[in-house]
């Protein structure tokens, strides 16, 4: 704990960003409790809450390549007003809302507000390389996941309490007042950021970058072993267990909360004792481990007790495979291509986590357990150790500090 104060202590931008993040970041999972429940009280199907899943990440994959291009040449602090303000508006307008035959209207406010909240992770990202490097920059990448993960142990276990005595209504008005709150400390931000100096268009520039990753295929490799922690996205997994499993015990978003809440205070408590030990050689061992605690989520997922205490080893491992992979790819990326690559990764990544809720929904709806569909998340993580050790062999990995 000591390291992330020091650095906070000694980089004011980074410490503006971190409360910046930590606001957005609690704020938004009011509204997303609420729009799962807004969807189980519809009666929606499995597809259905499996394809709003996917919503929440397929803005960024259409996105990824004007954004990257974007990042290189617009001034972060103007984009992130922007994109701020995008948040709010969409994020009111969710309460209107109410019945099953606005579905349309959801899916499109969810898909604009997480297209600009998708753009503002990927502003905050690209900035980082930009102000660190070596050590601090995978602390700085540990900083951003815990606050991630705080804010969505917290989040996630308020929300289920706020929906479900206040109602959904509520719960995006208070969202949206957070991020009103972000707004504020985003105009007062001072950054002195060089932007790239690159005049051409943005089709030139993104065939260079194109040509930039296919010279340095370590660049690639690192982005597809990042984006296996997509697998993770284990939204309509949650959802669908509250509505089958645990409705009978505990309300539905209270159950969806909670569930959440004890995976996120796993990736709370991970990076603070793994984040010593990481480093080149043993990240192998840590997809193995990621595959052996989904595994054993996957026998108790049917349970909510038992779901509840292998949520907490799912999310242990998870936070430093998440900063580890990202800032091995910031560590081998030249720093021209920092906004255009960073925007790539997001696009792969989120590109995962749209497919896997997809997935979870297909398989739902033709009747495979839930238990079977978590065990075949994880065994991607059992494939990505032995992909790992592949990439390690072929190329010269540089270690981080």
């Amino acid at each position: 704990m000591k390291r992330y104060l020091t650095l906070l202590r000694n980089e004011p931008l980074l410490r503006r960003l971190s409360i910046i993040q930590l606001i957005a970041y609690f704020g938004a999972w009011f509204s997303n409790v609420a729009i799962y429940t807004l969807l189980i009280q519809m009666d929606a199907s499995a597809s259905i809450i499996a394809l709003v899943a996917a919503i929440h990440f397929l803005p960024g994959v259409f996105q990824a390549p004007l954004s990257g291009v974007i990042l290189d040449r617009i001034h972060p602090k103007r984009l992130m007003i922007i994109l701020t303000f995008i948040e709010i508006v969409c994020t009111l307008s969710l309460i209107s809302v109410d019945n099953i035959s606005m579905l349309w209207f959801l899916y499109l406010l969810v898909f604009i507000r997480m297209g600009a909240s998708s753009f503002h992770f990927t502003v905050e990202m690209s900035l980082l390389p930009r102000i660190l490097e070596g050590k601090s920059l995978q602390i700085a990448n540990e900083i951003h996941s815990i606050i991630w993960s705080l804010s969505y142990t917290v989040g996630m276990a308020l929300s289920g309490l706020f929906v479900y005595w206040a109602g959904t209504t509520a719960a995006f008005v208070l969202d949206a007042g957070l991020f009103m709150v972000v707004l504020i400390l985003v105009l007062s931000l001072r950054m002195n950021i060089e932007l790239s100096t690159n005049e051409d268009h943005f089709v030139k520039m993104m065939r260079e970058t194109f040509g930039y990753i296919r010279d340095n295929r370590i660049v690639l490799h690192l982005m597809i072993l990042h984006a296996v922690v997509g697998f993770t996205a284990f939204d309509a997994l949650v959802a669908l267990a509250a509505k089958h499993f645990y409705a009978q015990i505990i309300a539905v978003s209270l159950g969806i909360g909670l569930i959440n809440a004890a995976r996120a205070l796993g990736l709370v408590i991970g990076p603070m004792i793994l984040g010593h030990w990481i480093n080149n050689s043993r990240l192998g061992w840590l997809l193995l481990a990621e595959a052996l605690s989904i595994a054993l989520w996957a026998f108790a997922i049917e349970h909510f007790y038992f779901s509840v205490i292998a949520s907490i080893g799912v999310g242990f491992v998870t936070t430093t495979l998440w900063s580890y992979t990202y800032t091995l790819l910031q560590h081998h990326t030249n720093s021209d291509f920092y906004g255009r690559v960073i925007a790539y990764n997001d696009m792969i990544f989120l590109g995962v986590g749209a497919s896997v809720s997809l997935l979870i929904g297909s398989l739902a709806q033709v009747g495979v357990s839930l238990g079977t569909i978590t065990l075949i998340l994880g065994s991607v993580f059992a494939l990505a150790a032995f992909y790992y050790g592949w990439i390690r062999r072929t190329f010269v990995l540089k270690e981080i500090g």
